[in-house]
């Protein structure tokens, strides 16, 4: 006889945590075949079966059907290709179940009815190609006339989602909602004014020049941090050097009808989506979000209003 050693069914179920149900399923079914069988008739299993039934449970827990293992272990088809092909295949059931993840996580968090989680399913099931043409459609819309004009392409493509091949779930999520707005005719028509109001304040000859909303977001955010009071006489000064420097960029008289102009832009600018499409877009893109100029603008609008003069009656 050899030196061998052999193990029992219960040695082995004590030494790998198996079952002596399942370890016997797999010898019948021949993925796992006994090495020898003892006087009585009971299976034994040398050091390599041993060796070789911990390989089929490693590739079990990983996934693997029994099929494909047994061509494993039986040195049909190499590991690393069957391995290298499995990661794939889950590769693609994880991206499936972040879409799936995503979509329940906004139905649930917005309490959404049958009607607007299928169309949340239905977006979050888009091509590249028809994200693609959703977000061309919307950008089209909003710079229709301006394409052509040397700052506008690269604003364009700054203002381009791209999801990627593999998203996060906050990508996703990201990605469902600002496709509902680039959806949102309403939202498309006031992106759409505020970019003809942009134009205009920079059809002036010269070097590119911040609009109304960086003028005020840069100058109010000390004013901001400090707490100061935009109906303040302290404001007062803070209010004449944007306005003046509005007028100086814009080639405008510092008068009422340059505050009134500047006000327009910024009651126009201070909508909430247009700071959430960029915070998303900046989620969905993989870029550091930026600062809201939400609560600058808005600042700046209570302090202009403040010392607009009363209408005529």
């Amino acid at each position: 006889m050899s030196g061998e050693t052999f193990h029992t069914i219960g040695d082995l179920a004590r030494r790998t945590g198996l079952s002596v149900k399942t370890i016997r399923y797999y010898a019948d079914s021949g993925v796992v075949p006994p090495t020898d069988r003892s006087p009585a008739g009971y299976r034994r299993y040398g050091t390599a079966a041993v060796a070789r039934l911990e390989l089929v449970r490693t590739l079990r827990d990983l996934g693997l059907d029994l099929a494909t293992i047994r061509r494993v272990v039986d040195h049909e088809v190499p590991l690393h290709e069957v391995a290298a092909a499995h990661a794939e295949a889950l590769a693609v059931q994880i991206r499936v179940l972040r879409l799936r993840q995503a979509v329940l996580t906004v139905a649930g968090r917005r309490g959404s009815g049958p009607a607007e989680v299928d169309e949340l399913h239905r977006l979050a099931q888009l091509t590249t190609r028809e994200r693609g043409q959703l977000v061309t459609d919307f950008l089209d819309s909003v710079f229709a006339g301006l394409g052509d004009q040397p700052a506008y392409p690269g604003v364009i493509v700054s203002m381009t989602p791209e999801l990627p091949d593999d998203p996060s779930t906050e990508q996703v999520e990201a990605w469902l909602e600002l496709a509902e707005l680039c959806r949102d005719p309403e939202f498309r028509a006031r992106m759409r004014r505020l970019t003809r109001q942009h134009a205009a304040d920079h059809d002036v000859p010269g070097l590119p020049r911040p609009d109304a909303v960086a003028v005020v977001r840069d100058a109010v955010a000390p004013a901001l941090a400090a707490g100061l009071d935009p109906t303040s006489p302290d404001a007062d000064p803070l209010v004449a050097a944007v306005t003046s420097r509005y007028a100086n960029l814009h080639a405008h008289s510092d008068e009422a009808d340059l505050r009134r102009r500047l006000l327009d832009r910024l009651v126009l600018a201070n909508d909430p989506r247009r700071d959430r499409y960029l915070d998303l877009l900046a989620v969905v893109n993989g870029w550091s979000t930026g600062d809201a100029t939400a609560p600058a603008v808005d600042w700046f609008i209570r302090a202009l209003r403040h010392r607009m003069p009363e209408p005529a009656r």
